[in-house]
């Protein structure tokens, strides 16, 4: 596997340790390629790329690739190459990536035995930039097969390349975070009072996640008699002043919880432990890990009706689908109050998650695995 892992933090790297985990659990040997650079210090609009976690155990992980640096794109294939692993699987999110993983890639085929697959969690990004269709195109060039989390984006991807084998399997829960905490245990841990109920925003702050909106609804007439507090536990991966801005605007200091570090992986429990409910207002998507991780922990979910969002929810049964607007938004919170659906919601998340195992991934990639070496086989003949 090649892509982000230990020690760089974040959701993509603790996605790739515990499908490499699952692999290995089914019987799979398994080694990760990540990074010495990931990005460039300037590129990167976080505080650090690193996590202060300790490195995962039963996992050979070895930096070995610089997203910059030509020089060790050249090392790394020729050694894959000469190892000639059945299989390389690529995590692509985003086209810088593209030079990099493209070389790698169209080099280590060139021992005729490894075949080159992908995951792939956005074809067209969330943050558009010049080059990003050339560059998209110059990877799904170099690839033999594809898996994809949702619907959207395997139609993206069929816009590229139509003969492309894929499989769909949608993304597994996050059960890597520790186990659910109770509300009354988490409120504690975090300093929060009993008397108030929460929602929560959570992850990396960006502008398509709408939190904006989600502040805007905060400040509706609707919510004013509800006790009823946000939390927005993420780092700021954008301008930070629209937001603030809103929350001095909208005289919400008294309604807004601001924790805007990087949430550390022991404090992820408390902070799903603490909300009723997950919202996530995004103004576009592709998937989200943030409602595996909220299944996971048994927590409803409000998500807008946009990418592939809305596979992964369904509407009032583990929670709301709404339009993406700030009115949609408000009425789905006043309804999950004011009709008291948290207990259902939850017993029916119970029953949904059984869907998202993670050998489920495991056994899809076997599957295009399959596809690919068929395909190549009939084309011999």
């Amino acid at each position: 596997m090649i892509g982000p892992a230990w020690p760089f933090r974040g959701g993509l790297a603790a996605f790739n340790e515990r499908l490499a985990q699952e692999f290995i659990r089914m019987g799979h040997e398994v080694s990760i390629e990540t990074f010495t650079t990931q990005y460039p210090s300037i590129l990167f609009p976080g505080k650090s790329q690193f996590s202060s976690s300790p490195r995962p155990d039963g996992l050979q992980i070895r930096r070995t690739v610089s997203s910059v640096n030509p020089v060790t794109w050249l090392k790394t294939g020729l050694r894959i190459r000469k190892e000639a692993p059945d299989v390389v699987i690529f995590r692509y999110w985003l086209p810088f990536m593209s030079p990099c993983f493209s070389f790698i890639s169209r080099l280590v085929k060139r021992n005729g035995k490894t075949r080159i697959l992908c995951l792939a969690d956005n074809i067209v990004p969330h943050e558009k930039r010049p080059g990003d269709h050339q560059l998209t195109g110059f990877f799904m060039k170099s690839i033999d097969g594809m898996l994809v989390m949702t619907q959207s984006v395997m139609d993206d991807a069929h816009r590229y390349r139509k003969d492309l084998p894929m499989e769909l399997s949608p993304h597994p829960v996050f059960d890597n975070y520790g186990q659910p905490m109770t509300r009354e245990t988490a409120i504690s841990k975090l300093g929060l009072s009993p008397d108030y109920r929460y929602l929560l925003f959570f992850g990396f702050i960006r502008d398509y996640k709408g939190l904006d909106w989600l502040l805007e609804a905060m400040s509706s007439p609707e919510l004013a008699g509800l006790p009823l507090k946000l939390i927005v536990a993420g780092e700021f991966y954008s301008d930070p002043k629209p937001c603030l801005n809103l929350i001095r605007d909208r005289s919400l200091d008294d309604k807004v919880i601001l924790r805007s570090d990087y949430i550390p992986d022991d404090l992820v429990s408390a902070y799903f432990g603490a909300c009723d409910m997950v919202v996530q207002p995004y103004k576009h998507a592709t998937q989200s890990g943030v409602t595996q991780i909220a299944y996971h922990f048994g927590r409803s979910m409000l998500v807008t009706n946009v990418g592939g969002l809305p596979e992964m929810i369904p509407d009032k049964k583990v929670g709301y689908v709404v339009e993406p607007s700030i009115e949609a938004i408000v009425a789905a919170i006043v309804d999950f109050y004011r009709n008291e659906h948290r207990e259902a919601f939850e017993q029916n998340i119970l029953k949904e998650k059984e869907k998202y195992h993670w050998d489920k991934m495991v056994e899809a990639f076997v599957r295009l695995y399959n596809k690919v070496v068929s395909k190549h086989l009939g084309a011999v003949n």
